[in-house]
């Protein structure tokens, strides 16, 4: 069961005006659902009868999941949605939506937080927000013969409430909320209208350039570059200095060992005494 952190009414500092919301993408459709189990199994089971990508929003998700199967709840006033797409390329080609994911994530939670505000990203699908982690990325496909008939780009973001630390698993970033950092309330439709329109900026940045624009974005925003981190992959541990992600957006260390990359891992990091 978890336990959500949430500031009194009468603690909070003034609410600044919402920001402005930009033109919604063309030919991107929009779902608003009041409840679902998850966002990414309802965008799975919809991609083969879209004509477009379409995103699905929900007002409450019942069952909702992160990385390597763990849970991912949310109360009400939390931000839960889904991409769904229709990409073509492999397996290897779609999961650089990753890294345009957490660039539009980033851009939308620093219209709402303030340019101020400590914003980076963790490798490889969370956003952290002073330090603590208020939002995550899921990827989840669907296809036959090594190729990519349906993508789901599932994000969540804390904006009202954040779980409590023994929630989290140990060693884990510790969870923050928009509203508990900065004061500031958005709700998730206004944070749908940032969020859509800067995916779509950051995707065709993708499919114009190619990786190598959104990989120098995103090291520009990564958090503790260059400091040591463990990167931890079942029963494998490495601790090394974080140099950045190769071409393929995998991490690289530079260990004891030498130089690593490593495709897939949990990141834990140093905390300074």
């Amino acid at each position: 069961m978890w336990r959500w952190r949430t500031r009194s009414p009468s603690r909070l500092p003034p609410l600044t005006e919402p920001p402005r919301p930009v033109a919604w993408p063309e030919g991107v459709a929009r779902h608003v659902l009041a409840r679902t189990e998850s966002t990414n199994a309802e965008a799975l089971r919809l991609a083969p009868g879209l004509s477009g990508p379409a995103w699905i929003m929900t007002r409450q998700q019942t069952a909702g999941r992160g990385r390597r199967g763990r849970s991912w709840s949310m109360p009400e006033g939390n931000f839960a949605a889904t991409l769904a797409m229709r990409p073509q390329g492999s397996p290897s080609d779609v999961s650089l939506y990753s890294f345009v994911a957490a660039l539009a994530l980033h851009e939308a939670l620093t219209a709402v937080c303030g340019p101020t505000t400590r914003l980076a990203i963790k490798w490889p699908n969370d956003v952290l927000l002073n330090g603590g982690k208020v939002a995550g990325i899921l990827l989840e496909s669907a296809g036959q013969g090594g190729a990519v008939s349906a993508l789901a780009v599932g994000i969540g973001v804390n904006l009202a409430a954040a779980p409590e630390p023994e929630a989290i698993e140990a060693g884990a970033v510790h969870p923050v909320s928009v509203l508990g950092e900065t004061g500031h309330a958005v709700s998730p439709d206004d944070f749908l209208d940032l969020l859509a329109p800067a995916f779509d900026r950051w995707q065709r940045q993708l499919m114009t350039w190619g990786f190598a624009p959104i990989r120098t974005a995103w090291t520009a925003r990564a958090a503790r570059l260059g400091e040591t981190i463990t990167a931890r992959t079942g029963n494998a541990i490495r601790t090394g200095r974080f140099e950045g992600i190769d071409e393929t957006g995998a991490l690289v260390l530079t260990t004891a060992a030498g130089r690593e990359v490593i495709p897939a891992a949990d990141v834990f990091f140093h905390e300074v005494a």
